[in-house]
C-alpha cells in the first residue's frame, strides 16, 4: 500500500472543475438505438435516429476511453439506447478490458435486460464486465408492456435470477455487482415499491429507486414524480426496521438503506428532491461523440470532430501524424468541458422548461 501512495500521480486537472471535483467515472453512450420504447425515456413518437456516420466508431469510442482513463478515469459504464443491441458490444468489452494496465478498474453496464439471455452476458462476464444495472419498473406483465410499449418482462427476470445465480452478481466490494433500476411515477408503479424491496429478502441485489427527471418529450409533471420522502414512509409502513447504511459510498448517486437480515439493499436516487451535484464525479460521452459534464446541461462539445481532424483517409480513426497536437487539443476540450461545468443542476420546474436531449439520446 505505501508503494502504490508513493507511485500514485496527482489526479488530472483536466478532469477536476472549478468546485475541486475530480470526475473519474465515463459513461459512454454507444448506440441511439432499443428494443424498448419506455415512458420516461423516449416519446411515443420515437427519436429521428442520427445516420451512422454521424456516430462514434468503436476505434474512435476506444481512443476516447484510452484519453479519459490516461487522465485518472477508474470506471466506465457504457450505456444507450440499449447497448445490447449495438453487434459488437461483447468485443467492446473486451477491448476495454485491455485498459486496465492503465487503471481502469471497473467495466459496467445499464442494460434494459431484454437481450441478455443466451450466452450474451456470459460472454460479457467473460470478457470483463464487473457491473450490471437491469432497468425494470414493474413486476407486472401487464404494465411492463404498458411503461415499456413492448413484451420482454420475463426474460429480464431470468437475468435477474441467472446473473445472481450461476454469474455470481450481487452487493459485495470488488466482486460483479448486479442493481435493478426503478424509475418510480405515481399512480403508475408506485403501488409496487414494497414488491420491489421483497426482492432483496433472498437476493443480494440493490435495488434502486430513481425520482421520476425531465427530459425532453418524456411529458414530465410535478404530479408524476414520486419523491424521495414519499418512497420512504411507504416502506417503513411495511418495514418498520428499515435503516439507512451506517456507511455510504463515496461519491454514489444513490443514499443506500436496507432491512436488517434481508440480503440486499436499497438505493434512493433523489435528483429532483436531494440532488448529490455536490460529489459527483460523472462525465458522459453521447453516441455522437459529444461531452456532457452534467446529465442535465445543455453544453455539448464534440470530440467526435476533434478526432475525425486528425484522421487520415487509411485511418479508422486520428491521429494521422500528429498524435501528440491531437492528444492536446482533445485534453483541452475536455478541460474546457469540465471547467463550465455548474455547481449544481437546476430546480425541475426549470428544467422540464428547458431544453435537453431526450434520455435515449444522451445515455443515461
Amino acid at each position: 500500500r505505501l508503494a502504490a501512495l508513493k507511485s500514485a500521480k496527482p489526479f488530472s486537472a483536466f478532469l477536476t472543475d472549478r468546485f475541486s471535483r475530480r470526475h473519474n467515472y465515463l459513461r459512454i453512450s454507444i448506440t441511439e438505438r432499443c428494443n424498448l420504447r419506455c415512458l420516461y425515456c423516449m416519446p411515443a413518437e420515437g427519436v429521428a435516429l442520427s445516420p451512422s456516420s454521424h456516430l462514434l466508431s468503436t476505434p474512435e469510442i476506444l481512443e476516447l476511453a484510452h484519453a479519459f482513463v490516461g487522465q485518472g478515469v477508474t470506471k466506465i459504464r457504457l450505456t444507450g439506447g440499449e447497448p445490447t443491441v449495438r453487434k459488437d458490444v461483447v468485443e467492446l468489452v473486451e477491448a476495454l478490458g485491455g485498459l486496465r494496465p492503465q487503471g481502469l478498474r471497473e467495466i459496467a453496464m445499464t442494460s434494459n435486460g431484454v437481450a441478455l439471455g443466451g450466452k450474451k452476458l456470459q460472454r460479457m462476464v467473460d470478457a470483463g464486465l464487473t457491473g450490471l444495472n437491469l432497468s425494470l419498473d414493474t413486476l407486472v406483465p401487464a404494465k411492463f408492456e404498458f411503461m415499456t410499449r413492448r413484451k420482454g418482462l420475463e426474460r429480464v427476470l431470468e437475468v435477474v435470477e441467472r446473473a445472481t445465480g450461476e454469474l455470481g452478481f450481487g452487493i459485495g466490494e470488488g466482486g460483479r455487482v448486479l442493481k435493478i433500476n426503478v424509475v418510480v411515477m405515481r399512480g403508475v408503479n408506485d403501488d409496487e415499491i414494497t414488491d420491489f424491496v421483497e426482492i432483496t429478502r433472498r437476493m443480494e441485489v440493490e435495488v434502486r429507486f430513481i425520482e421520476y427527471m425531465p427530459f425532453d418529450g418524456n411529458k414530465w409533471a410535478t404530479k408524476k414524480m414520486f419523491p424521495f420522502a414519499d418512497m420512504l414512509s411507504t416502506i417503513l409502513a411495511r418495514y418498520p426496521t428499515f435503516q439507512i447504511l451506517p456507511t455510504q459510498r463515496a461519491n454514489d448517486t444513490a443514499k443506500t438503506y436496507h432491512v436488517p437480515g434481508f440480503r440486499g439493499k436499497i438505493g434512493f436516487i433523489t435528483s429532483m428532491t436531494e440532488n448529490f451535484c455536490g460529489s459527483c464525479n460523472r462525465l458522459r460521452i453521447t453516441c455522437d461523440g459529444n461531452i456532457k459534464a452534467c446529465l442535465f446541461g445543455s453544453d455539448e462539445v464534440s470530440l467526435r470532430d476533434l478526432l475525425r481532424e486528425y484522421r487520415s483517409p487509411e485511418e479508422p480513426v486520428g491521429a494521422g501524424r500528429d498524435r501528440e497536437g491531437m492528444s492536446k487539443r482533445l485534453l483541452e476540450a475536455i478541460g474546457g468541458a469540465v471547467q463550465r461545468k455548474e455547481e449544481g443542476h437546476k430546480p425541475a420546474k426549470e428544467l422540464a422548461e428547458g431544453k435537453n436531449r431526450p434520455m435515449i439520446l444522451i445515455g443515461g
